[in-house]
């Protein structure tokens, strides 16, 4: 019996342990910093951003989120707007995703040396604040490693580490894990292509997985705290969204207006209805 009891009153100062061991606190600010990979990350049911939120509550750590992304925004326009988004919202900590639109935007983009400068001001003036400051590199450009946008990114994402380790921010290795998880991915049989975007640059669910579990990752969560927060992921509400594209000739489409009137629903109310009760039953 004394043993029973001596175990059990082990587990709370575990977990006490565990949560302490983070570097982020309940209570805590952070700024997700991007372009529109984040802002969609903040936007979707899935995202990312929402993903790293909910997986630090899920291993109780609430923090209060304050997004920042701005579809096509690169390192000149996050810098411009870094006072005001960032530093006077007086945040704990700022999360960085820059250097996609760099890059893909060709004679329009920031070149390296500008990208440079552009990256370390921002960092400079978070830690002149006493913003903690988490670097992500940046994620690949169509899923191909090899092409020419994916090749001139990888000096852009070198910068990066070496910026974070000079700098002692905390490393989000996302272009890495990504381009890891696609090489697993495709040894395993799966076809090439948009296995981890819904086109090639912005994340499908699995890909603002993989991010999501490489932030969580990099903000110090164990093996054990990820899979926590997987499991409370795929319970998300309306998380994927699946449309039936079906056609159908006219003669047909007569009679589905029939049977949607009958039920006083219009065509689309009825086929969603039925998709969504074929799939609820599919999975049940």
């Amino acid at each position: 019996m004394t043993l029973v009891v001596a175990f059990l009153t082990c587990i709370p100062m575990t977990c006490a342990e565990d949560l302490s061991s983070l570097p982020v606190k309940t209570g805590e600010k952070i700024v997700f910093l991007g372009d529109s990979i984040t802002a969609f990350g903040w936007n979707a049911p899935l995202g990312y951003v929402k993903l790293v939120v909910s997986g630090l509550e899920t291993n109780g750590v609430k923090v209060e989120p304050i997004p920042a992304g701005i579809s096509g925004q690169m390192s000149s326009d996050m810098l411009a707007r870094f006072a005001h988004d960032v530093v006077l919202k007086k945040p704990d900590w700022v999360t960085i995703s820059c250097g996609v639109n760099d890059v893909w935007h060709g004679t329009n983009g920031v070149e390296l040396d500008a990208y440079k400068t552009n990256m370390t001001a921002m960092v400079d003036q978070a830690q002149a604040a006493k913003i903690k400051v988490v670097i992500l590199t940046a994620t690949m450009i169509k899923e191909e490693p090899t092409n020419a946008l994916n090749q001139k990114l990888a000096a852009y994402n070198e910068f990066l580490r070496n910026l974070a380790v000079e700098k002692k921010c905390v490393l989000a290795d996302l272009n890495a894990q990504m381009q890891a998880s696609i090489a697993d991915s495709v040894k395993a049989g799966a076809k090439p292509g948009n296995l981890l975007t819904a086109d090639g640059v912005h994340m499908n669910p699995d890909g603002n997985i993989m991010m999501g579990r490489g932030v969580l990752k990099a903000l110090g969560l164990k093996q054990t705290q990820l899979d926590k927060a997987d499991a409370a992921w795929l319970e998300i509400p309306d998380g994927v969204d699946i449309k039936a594209n079906d056609k159908m000739t006219l003669g047909k489409f007569h009679k589905l207006q029939k049977v949607a009137s009958e039920q006083k629903q219009s065509v689309q109310q009825y086929s969603d209805a039925l998709l969504a009760k074929t799939l609820k039953d599919a999975v049940k």
